[in-house]
Parts: structure tokens; C-alpha cells; sequence
């Protein structure tokens, strides 16, 4: 064939982009592992949702989940949740999580 022209002998690297380079790039500051609410009550047994749920837990009392013991970091808001009020610590919460545990009367607290 001879010769090609520039254009057509790096096509395939004229149209993809250069790799975007991070200089210094620590991995710990983007983990965050995550936990929808449909498997939260998997986390600290079906057990505490069945007592909370019968009435057996003492007056004023609610189950706690606490997320960073159990190594997920965010909460994330697909599933549905029982009629049972609960209070969830985590890292991280998207917002429909929030809003679907305040509907239920739980409470989402911040941890650092």
C-alpha cells in the first residue's frame, strides 16, 4: 500500500482522549462501600426487626443500627422498609434513604 497519511495512520489515537493523570492519588479517600435499605435489617438480625415489630422491645426504646461496625460507609435509598421506627448511624446517607427513614419515624444521625 505504500504510505498513509498522518491522519489516517492515528485515527484510533487522534479520537480517544489522553488519560486523565492524578498525581498523588490516595485510594483510601474514595472508599466508601455501601448498603441499600432493603439489607439493612440483614445487618443486625431478623430477629431485633421481629421483636420491634410484635411490641417486645422496652417503652421508648428503638433498634440502632450502626453502619461503620459493620465496614459500609453510605446508605443508599432502594427497597422498602417495615412500618418500624429505628435510628441508623452511618458515614453517609442519600437523600431518598433520609427521607424514606423519617417517613417510617426513625432518625438518621451523622458519624464522622
Amino acid at each position: 500500500m505504500g504510505f498513509l497519511f498522518l491522519p489516517q495512520r492515528r485515527r484510533a489515537a487522534a479520537l480517544t482522549p489522553p488519560p486523565v493523570r492524578h498525581f498523588h492519588l490516595l485510594k483510601n479517600r474514595t472508599y466508601r462501600p455501601v448498603v441499600n435499605l432493603d439489607k439493612i435489617w440483614t445487618l443486625i438480625g431478623e430477629d431485633v426487626l421481629a421483636d420491634a415489630q410484635a411490641g417486645k422491645l422496652p417503652a421508648g426504646q428503638v433498634p440502632l443500627i450502626d453502619l461503620s461496625e459493620h465496614g459500609v460507609f453510605k446508605l443508599l435509598g432502594k427497597g422498602r422498609l417495615p412500618k418500624v421506627p429505628f435510628v441508623v448511624k452511618a458515614r453517609f446517607f442519600s437523600g431518598l434513604a433520609e427521607r424514606k427513614i423519617k417517613d417510617v419515624g426513625g432518625a438518621c444521625v451523622l458519624t464522622a
